[in-house]
């Protein structure tokens, strides 16, 4: 019943729309000969023109059916939309001058009508679908609105995405803004109009402009300016006291996955951006398209952008790794609504926890690794050094031996900037991770440091050699088969049964010694670089909900800098270095010029419109242990090796490593005081500075 009501709905739009258009084809029929003959028609031209109306609207009838106009949405009419009425037009107005050349006249009209009519025609058929297009957008799109006054807004950019904005803005007055002037750096566009708006001149002309008092506010629509340029801008508006707001990067805006109309407050971010980075995207690509990747950490800053630029690339699976369910489920979600879903497995695990680490390399078999679990917060884990030493050192050395046995072929490992002569316990167990990631890179295949379990971790070797690198092993086959989902569905019959021996059995399988596979050597690799913008802990919430509470916005001390980074920038750099990686190197990335702490908190102050020192204050409260006053790029003992990339530096590293050391601290993990840790620390990684209590 159903399908009948909805099918009649559809005959009769179907209807309502020829008649509406073989109105205005007659119309434009008729109109044509008053136009020819100067509106006074013989009446042999009138007898014709009554005899031949119902032949000319047939064939424009089915014209219009041919280019699907019955079809079309009436109130979206653009450019494909009137493409295809020229040409169904066009095509009807050829087929109305056959008779002529075939000579039978009392089929065609003249063909100066048949010019008339196809311009009117075509006319009136174009005005009739923007009348609807403009109902929408005018009227309807208003509805349930509350109505209140147009805000003026000025627009800085009359390029594409700014005159996109203003189009928006003016077709959907509904949004509640009215563009009133553009300002341009482009001297060829001053004084032009842009959809109706004028383009006064120079961002710099703010200050003189007529009526500037009354703007609400002021876009920056220019998605590739340079941040020098935009923060000059800011600096202009701010001091005539204008609210500033911006577009979507153009990262964003070519993705497809926010609109031009989608303004936004101006951030710190937009200040401090760099210049785009060229990757090699064939290169990624390939690393990535139709293989395995491991994300752990994925619920985090880096991980989950590391999870958003992996999916995108078409990996055949994407497994994300999260201790915290929370973060992994959002994660998930975005991945979801992004469409990328198929290909994405959330996994709930620890890197400490060693069987179920082994359970997903071998039940999945992933190519490549990277790395982004991490405790990162300095102070904190300043006061409690065995959690960072544990998850840091030794959820890296696990993580890295399973991945070796299990044959991977690429290890990244995230480390960071404060690893390079460390003064933090997150910095120097960074370190310690690099170190002993580059004697697992070295010593692999050895029976030391390699990718098997040694007697020294508690594990043995396996007699007989190397087993091969196959699709399914000997640790997973006949446990878990079928279905869908991490763990494959119901058990396969016939193989394993419900009884104690089977599951004595299946457990066996399951924790089996790991040996490495004789055909796969597995690329080590650590990537470092400073502070993320926007990641979790960084200073820009901070000071972003201080100064939300009226202020003081704290830092530790007036000439502290840092590195900074968009988290967009800075895993792209990873994905590049592990396309260059072939084992046992450390990557930089180039971060530019430090950035110093508190001409940030300054430029934050300003973009919520207040006043350092007169709304807002600043106040140093000295560094916290473990800080340093700047960050540095590369260790005296590092060698410099140049790399294909202008963005990124490869180092090798001669560091000592002592296998011993690291299992010793293992062992006293949680029997130790704090000073004796860090003491612990400091003899294997002799460059690191502890801050002692």
């Amino acid at each position: 019943m159903a399908k009948l009501f909805l099918t009649l709905a559809h005959s009769r739009r179907t209807l309502v729309l020829v008649l509406i258009y073989a109105s205005i084809i007659g119309a434009s029929f008729y109109l044509s000969y008053e136009v020819r003959f100067d509106f006074s028609v013989a009446s042999s031209s009138q007898a014709e023109r009554l005899r031949l109306v119902g032949w000319v609207v047939g064939i424009k009838l089915v014209a219009l059916v041919l280019v699907r106009q019955l079809d079309s949405v009436l109130t979206y009419f653009s450019i494909p939309d009137l493409l295809r009425l020229v040409w169904g037009m066009a095509g009807a107005s050829a087929v109305m001058l056959i008779p002529r050349v075939l000579s039978v006249s009392d089929l065609s009209p003249p063909r100066g009508v048949v010019l008339t009519d196809f311009l009117l025609c075509l006319g009136g058929l174009c005005l009739a679908r923007l009348s609807t297009r403009l109902y929408r957008e005018r009227i309807t799109m208003g509805r349930g609105v509350v109505s209140a006054p147009q805000q003026r807004i000025i627009i800085i950019g009359a390029g594409d995405a700014g005159a996109s904005l203003a189009k928006e803005f003016i077709n959907a007055p509904a949004r509640g803004f009215k563009p009133v002037m553009f300002f341009d750096d482009d001297t060829a566009k001053h004084g032009k109009l842009v959809h109706g708006v004028r383009v006064i001149g120079a961002p710099e002309r703010i200050a003189t402009a007529e009526d500037i008092g009354d703007v609400a506010k002021a876009v920056i629509a220019m998605p590739m300016a340079s941040a020098k340029r935009i923060r000059e801008v800011v600096l202009l508006l701010t001091a005539q006291g204008i609210k500033v707001e911006t577009l979507p990067s153009i990262e964003e805006l070519t993705s497809g996955r926010v609109r031009v109309s989608r303004i936004r407050p101006v951030e710190v971010q937009d200040l401090l951006g760099r210049d785009p980075v060229d990757l090699d995207s064939v290169g990624i690509r390939k690393l990535v398209e139709g293989r395995v990747v491991l994300v752990t950490g994925a619920g985090g800053s880096i991980g989950g952008e590391l999870c958003r630029q992996i999916a995108a690339l078409n990996p055949r699976r994407l497994l994300m790794v999260e201790q915290a369910e929370g973060s992994l489920f959002n994660i998930e979600q975005e991945l979801n609504d992004l469409g990328l879903g198929a290909i994405a497995l959330p996994l709930i695990g620890d890197v400490l926890d060693r069987e179920r680490m082994e359970f997903i390399f071998a039940r999945h078999r992933p190519h490549v690794v990277f790395h982004a679990a991490a405790h990162k917060h300095v102070y904190l884990m300043e006061r409690q050094p065995a959690e960072a030493i544990r998850n840091n050192v030794l959820g890296t050395r696990l993580l890295a031996r399973v991945a070796a046995a299990q044959g991977v072929e690429a290890f990244v490992f995230i480390s960071t900037d404060k690893a390079i002569n460390p003064t933090s316990v997150m910095g120097a167990t960074k370190r310690l991770a690099e170190i002993q990631l580059m004697a697992i890179a070295a010593g692999q295949g050895t029976g030391t440091d390699g990718g098997g379990r040694t007697a020294e971790d508690g594990g043995q070797m396996t007699e007989g050699g190397p087993t091969e690198h196959t699709e399914h092993t000997e640790h997973t086959e006949g446990l878990l088969t079928g279905g869908n989902g991490e763990n494959g569905g119901r058990r396969a019959e016939g193989r394993r049964t419900a009884t104690e021996d089977g599951r004595e059995e299946a457990h066996k399988a399951l924790n089996a010694p790991l040996t490495p596979p004789a055909r796969t050597r597995t690329k080590f690799m650590a990537v470092r670089f400073g502070n993320v913008l926007g990641s979790s802990g960084s200073v820009i919430p901070i000071f972003k909900r201080q100064i939300a509470n009226g202020g003081p916005v704290t830092v530790t001390h007036p000439d502290v800098t840092r590195y900074f980074m968009t988290i967009p920038e800075a895993v792209g750099l990873v994905l590049q270095s592990s396309v260059l990686g072939t084992g046992g190197e450390i990557f930089v990335l180039d971060m530019a010029q430090p950035v110093k702490i508190v001409d940030l908190a300054r430029q934050m102050i300003e973009l919520s419109g207040f006043k350092v020192g007169e709304d807002i204050e600043i106040t140093f409260t000295g560094l916290k242990p473990g800080e340093k006053l700047f960050e540095e790029l590369r260790h005296s003992s590092e060698t410099h090796v140049p790399t294909e990339h202008p963005r990124i530096m490869r180092f090798t590293t001669m560091a000592p490593y002592s296998e011993s050391g690291v299992n010793e601290l293992e062992q006293k993990l949680y029997l130790l005081e704090t000073n004796e840790l860090k003491r612990i620390i400091h003899r294997l990684v002799p460059e690191y500075t502890p801050f002692l209590d």
